[in-house]
């Protein structure tokens, strides 16, 4: 399981991103992802744990 804070969150917009704490990239979060881990929104600066999944990219 990763760990990183997160950058930023929007509800409204359903996405945000978290900052990892191994220095990768940030990593895009979407609400659906959040929702189904039982909260309905992320905190900024909050310290989380994530797994990352495969996702589907803009053609």
């Amino acid at each position: 399981m990763a760990m990183g804070i997160v950058q930023w969150f929007n509800s409204s917009k359903g996405y945000g991103f978290i900052r990892p704490e191994d220095g990768r990239a940030d990593v895009f979060v979407h609400l659906s992802a959040v929702a189904k881990a039982g909260y309905t929104a992320l905190k900024e600066g909050a310290r989380v744990s994530y797994e990352l999944k495969e996702g589907r990219l803009p053609h």
